[in-house]
């Protein structure tokens, strides 16, 4: 057992509920590394999580948010072959990534890039995991198909905008404010829509889109659908305002639409790990070339866990919210 400091949400409720805390984490089992949080990186889902309302899977700590975290190595339980004490990587957790140690699967470590930090490194697990998975693979998204993601200015949709440009794939994005949708511009975005101006669906035209990546949902759906190109794929991965919407089987249908979306944290282990081998094949080289960069746009230290929540809530943030833990590269 070590003794290590976490953030624990106390009860369901507001930010306030989040409190620094001693606990014991166990050493690491067959598989698993034991990792010296250096940074955590700060999701959607960690909010949902804090309010009670995002179910823990089996196994994982249940009152420890945070799901993507970057540090050293510094156990290894048996059977892990690739990695050793020392060893910089982030990693995905299903949770626990509050916290200046924490469990990770070997499988779902990746090495830090070269020249990135940790607080950088922290921000890649949870959205290009989620990216991968939902536009390339779930998506198809393919080399000179048209992908509109929505919420660009988040950190799926930095994360989606920089990936699909380094693809091929050129990327329309609508955002809530006017200096959002610049920062998509500047990332590579050939179009953004500040959604709180016009009306995305008007200005997109439809059938021009190939896949679109969701987090919204309610009256934005009909709308994807017809924004969609013949045999075009809408793929959901939230629906903050409602999941429920009525649509033509028969359109679908003569279309040839796909509607389709996933969760991430609820997966196996084993489909966890051949996405992380996927993602280093595919995306890894992307970073090496300077195709993708960081976008990080505070960093707040463990102990101001409520703080970051609060300026999650607030929307007003641009790429990734990143806890601190232990200072140093």
């Amino acid at each position: 057992m070590t003794s290590i400091h976490a953030i624990v949400i106390t009860k369901p409720g507001e930010p306030n509920v989040l409190e620094l805390q001693t606990r014991e984490i166990a050493d690491p089992q067959a598989g698993e590394v034991l990792i010296e949080v250096h940074a955590a990186g700060v999701n959607r889902p960690d909010v949902l999580q804090r309010k009670g309302l995002y179910p823990v899977p089996s196994g994982q700590p249940a009152d420890i948010p945070g799901l993507e975290i970057a540090g050293i190595i510094i156990k290894c339980g048996a059977s892990v072959d690739r990695w050793k004490v020392g060893d910089h990587v982030c990693a995905l957790v299903g949770g626990g990534g509050y916290a200046t140690h924490a469990l990770a699967d070997g499988r779902h470590c990746l090495p830090i890039p070269v020249d990135w930090t940790f607080v950088e490194a922290c921000t890649l697990p949870e959205t290009v995991f989620t990216v991968w998975h939902n536009v390339f693979q779930r998506g198809h998204l393919a080399p000179g198909e048209k992908l509109l993601v929505h919420g660009g200015s988040s950190g799926i949709g930095i994360t989606a905008i920089q990936l699909a440009k380094a693809l091929a794939s050129p990327v329309v994005t609508t955002a809530g404010t006017d200096e959002k949708c610049s920062a998509c511009l500047a990332l590579g975005a050939e179009q953004c829509i500040n959604y709180k101006n016009e009306d995305f669906e008007a200005v997109f035209k439809h059938k021009t889109i190939d896949v679109i990546l969701d987090m919204i949902g309610g009256d934005y759906i009909p709308k994807n659908l017809r924004l969609l190109r013949d045999d075009g794929r809408l793929v959901f991965i939230n629906a903050v305002k409602g999941g429920k919407f009525e649509f033509d089987a028969q359109q679908l249908m003569q279309r040839r639409l796909t509607i389709t979306g996933s969760t991430l944290r609820g997966r196996s282990a084993d489909f966890k790990a051949d996405l992380t081998a996927e993602i280093e094949a595919k995306v890894w080289p992307l970073i090496s070339a300077g195709k993708f960069v960081p976008v990080v746009y505070r960093v707040f230290e463990l102990a101001d866990a409520a703080a970051a929540h609060t300026l999650m809530e607030s929307s007003e943030h641009i790429g990734k919210i990143v806890l601190e833990v232990k200072t140093g590269h």
